[in-house]
């Protein structure tokens, strides 16, 4: 399936994508398109995928059956087409690396150690510190660095080649709501400046003002489309096999189960934020 007549080539093209592990299907006749300024969060239970979607993406997992194109190609693994923003964890205090240096192993780490040309490379990292906001802290070692402010550090690495497409692996995960909200803010001013972002989250809240699509896998299947169209009571019950609420209020998305999960063994609420439902 091509791009709509004057509509620009997707970043990102999933079809009839399948993954399986031996005799364990993860998901199938998977379509996607994530188009140029495009955010898609990817939503899911703890084992329906998102981590194999993204080291698919990635050029790490090849399919069992279908296709995936970056820019019309299949990906590689340390492509420059793609960013990769991953989880929050924790660095070692002690370690010397300062913010600017994570940052310059996004233009050079295949060279990290050897000298290039100082002025040019410096001049790019300030430019990519200044990006996220991290200009005052950019001699600091990254150990010393808040959890926000090391996200903030690890999105202008992934963006330092200017990819295409970026790829964000739950990097919401262990932040409070205040750095939740400075991390979606630096990915999204990048998404109108024209990048497509794939968003791995288990909160949907903190990016739900930005999301143009949804995907989210279950146990029953997937579903692609709108946040309206996707975060129903209809849809994640069809998806989860069991009887799942969900209510808009507020500008939140609010999901509880109802029922038994049965053999899935999987609670909706543990695949999307429900602040005030546990």
């Amino acid at each position: 399936m091509g791009a709509a007549a004057g509509a620009p080539a997707p970043a990102l093209s999933l079809r009839g994508a399948a993954l399986s592990y031996g005799d364990h299907e993860v998901w199938s006749g998977l379509d996607l398109d994530v188009a140029p300024g495009e955010l898609v969060a990817v939503l899911g239970p703890n084992g329906s995928g998102k981590t194999s979607l993204v080291r698919t993406v990635l050029g790490q997992q090849p399919l069992t059956r279908g296709r995936v194109q970056v820019r019309g190609r299949p990906p590689r693994a340390g492509s420059p087409e793609i960013g990769y923003v991953p989880q929050q964890r924790l660095i070692d205090p002690m370690t010397p690396l300062r913010a600017r240096d994570l940052v310059r192993q996004g233009l050079d780490g295949h060279r990290w150690g050897v000298p290039l040309p100082g002025r040019r490379v410096r001049d790019r990292v300030d430019a990519l510190l200044a990006a996220v906001g991290a200009t005052a802290y950019g001699d600091v070692p990254v150990g010393l660095l808040s959890g926000g402010e090391q996200q903030r550090v690890r999105i202008a690495q992934a963006v330092a080649t200017d990819p295409a497409l970026l790829l964000c692996d739950e990097p919401l995960l262990s932040l409070d709501l205040a750095h939740q909200r400075e991390v979606v803010g630096v990915i999204d001013a990048r998404r109108r400046a024209g990048t497509a972002v794939l968003f791995v989250t288990h909160e949907i809240n903190p990016v739900l003002d930005v999301v143009d699509k949804v995907l989210y896998l279950a146990p029953a299947g997937h579903r692609v489309g709108t946040p309206e169209e996707v975060l129903t009571t209809e849809s994640l019950s069809d998806l989860y096999g069991t009887r799942v609420e969900v209510l808009h209020h507020g500008g939140r998305v609010l999901i509880a189960a109802t029922g038994a999960a049965g053999e899935h063994d999987c609670h909706p609420a543990r695949a999307v934020d429900v602040e005030g439902v546990r």
